[in-house]
């Protein structure tokens, strides 16, 4: 069964929750899983695919859009939008007012909590939806690190 983790800041911008998703994401790669990151549309995509290049100057984390025809099959870390995850089943990292109907073939499922009444609504919907349904849930409250 898909593992939850809500990870709750103290911020309240999208920047700020797409930068912790990208802190994360390196953290979560470097132990060799592989990352599906969830977005709205293909515009939040493409900014978050320049967010992962620029984020930390040290940083490399290996990543395409998901469909990308240069993409690799094997790339650890894609960005999609509303397609079908092909391969990827291994962590996913929703970014998005929508829980994916695919979200349930994940090992571990991943929402980033920003202090923004959209974003609060959405993954506190998100959160009743999945304890309803007797899914494992991890809060981790990252307003005091």
């Amino acid at each position: 069964m898909t593992q939850a983790d809500f990870y709750v800041l103290g911020k309240q911008a999208q920047h700020d929750q797409w930068y912790f998703a990208c802190r994360l994401v390196e953290q979560i790669q470097q132990k060799g899983h592989q990352v599906l990151l969830q977005v709205s549309n293909e515009e939040e995509a493409k900014a978050l695919d320049d967010m992962l290049w620029q984020f930390r100057p040290d940083a490399f984390v290996p990543h395409a859009l998901l469909n990308a025809k240069d993409a690799p099959v094997d790339c650890p870390v894609s960005i999609g939008w509303h397609q079908e995850p092909g391969h990827h089943h291994d962590v996913i990292i929703i970014l998005t007012p929508e829980l994916p109907a695919f979200y349930g073939r994940f090992q571990r499922l991943v929402e980033v909590v920003v202090q923004n009444d959209d974003v609060l609504e959405y993954t506190r919907q998100h959160f009743r939806f999945l304890k309803d349904r007797g899914y494992p849930i991890d809060h981790k409250d990252m307003r005091m690190s």
